[in-house]
């Protein structure tokens, strides 16, 4: 049985974490980190070495505390990858139908990433759960006010470049959801065992969202 992200469960907490190459000894102590912190979403990138069994160890870790997904989904062959491994929504970098569609079929919530607006608009017909805007870090929070203007109905989740310094103006500005990454999980950090800066910098970005 495929287990589903409560897509409801996630609007009330949106933010979400994107793990891409984390070595596996710091996996589990991670884990643990980001849930102390308050992080209740975290994505798996399917190009990292061992990503299947990241994701099988976190569920395996973490049980329902987490929703597990799987990013930078792009055919079905990593779909399918995805799917075995226990992913409960999928991410892509871009507008993958046939992604789109197996993730629907399947009942999987799905965000791909698009950038303009014509992607963003045709995501959203495909059927995503949230539209990431990707990459925003050479946007503004003003993109996603002007986004939905004339896309009231459309919900955009703002991902590359996001901090806690702005964070809170995506979310003024309408995004309904974010996504980071690499900046705050860190390797240098981790292998410093300066888990507890990851943890505050995952709380910084939730308090951020409150603010928003």
């Amino acid at each position: 049985m495929i287990l589903i992200m409560d897509i409801e469960r996630f609007k009330k907490k949106p933010l979400m974490g994107i793990l891409r190459g984390v070595p596996p000894e710091y996996l589990d102590r991670l884990v643990d980190t980001v849930i102390d912190a308050g992080l209740e979403t975290l994505e798996v990138a399917m190009n990292s070495r061992g990503a299947g069994q990241a994701i099988r160890r976190i569920k395996k870790r973490v049980g329902r505390r987490l929703a597990v997904g799987a990013g930078t989904v792009m055919d079905r062959a990593v779909f399918k990858q995805a799917i075995d491994a226990g992913a409960t929504y999928i991410v892509t970098p871009v507008l993958v139908k046939e992604v789109i569609q197996l993730s629907r079929k399947s009942g999987l919530p799905v965000f791909p990433g698009a950038f303009s607006p014509a992607e963003i608009y045709r995501a959203w017909q495909s059927g995503a759960a949230m539209v990431k805007v990707f990459p925003t870090a050479i946007l503004s929070p003003r993109y996603f006010k002007e986004i939905k203007g004339p896309f009231p109905q459309i919900e955009l989740m703002a991902c590359g470049g996001v901090d806690a310094a702005n964070i809170s103006d995506y979310f003024a500005a309408g995004a309904s959801a974010a996504a980071f990454g690499g900046s705050v999980f860190r390797l240098d950090w981790m292998k410093k065992g300066q888990f507890s800066r990851i943890a505050r910098a995952i709380r910084a970005l939730l308090a951020g969202i409150r603010r928003g």
